[in-house]
């Protein structure tokens, strides 16, 4: 932020308390115009920082999806079960690649290699502080599926592999529309070879993975 732009924050109330919380602010900030604006409330949701992972095979050109409920889906969405890539919950003082390696253990089963930064973004900051920290990580998709994630969590995850084209269809056609599976597939299309010779020595070396898994 420069010099001149300032936040000035008269109070702040906690709301709510939960494995959300809600917090309403009072506060002034610099105008485009100039001078302040007047004393404004918003609420804010906090959540914490949040890593999420795109698990990508360079060998076979594969990428891991999930398949799981997400409640805020329930009356937007053709389904409230939604394709996803792996993701979960920064710890205070936890390296965002430490929680990527972790996620994909619990939610997929996988173990990930090599991890390429994407991008880091607040999804939503005109009401929520989260800031997103997006990886592709390079993993063996050959043994991928079933069901996973933590019981007492109440994750219900299903893991699908499919070939990386038939992932940019599935965004094309809409079927994937969460805003974290978008961003990182679309970022692979673009940098998918890179990866491939990065990651493997020879890209292209081997023909992509052509078959599906399950009802997507």
């Amino acid at each position: 932020m420069s010099e001149e732009r300032k936040v000035e924050v008269i109070e702040r109330e906690p709301c709510y308390q939960g494995f959300f919380s809600l917090e309403r602010v009072h506060l002034r900030h610099s105008l485009h115009r100039g001078g302040m604006s007047p004393v404004l409330v918003r609420e804010i949701l906090e959540k914490g920082d949040v890593v999420a992972l795109l698990p990508y095979d360079p060998v076979t050109d594969t990428v891991v999806m999930i398949e799981q409920f997400r409640v805020g889906a329930i009356g937007n969405a053709p389904s409230a079960w939604l394709l996803e890539i792996v993701a979960g919950l920064m710890e205070p003082g936890e390296p965002p690649e430490d929680v990527a390696r972790r996620e994909a253990t619990e939610e997929a089963g996988l173990a990930v290699r090599r991890i390429e930064p994407i991008a880091r973004f607040f999804a939503t900051p005109s009401k929520s502080s989260e800031l997103t920290h997006l990886y592709c990580g390079e993993v063996d998709a050959s043994g991928a599926g079933g069901v996973h994630g933590l019981v007492h969590e109440g994750e219900d995850i299903r893991v699908i592999p499919m070939a990386a084209e038939q992932a940019f269809a599935l965004l094309e056609t809409g079927r994937i529309d969460s805003a974290w599976p978008m961003i990182a597939l679309m970022w692979l299309r673009t940098h998918r070879e890179r990866l491939r010779g990065a990651w493997t020595g020879q890209a292209g070396s081997r023909a992509s993975a052509d078959g599906t898994v399950g009802d997507v």
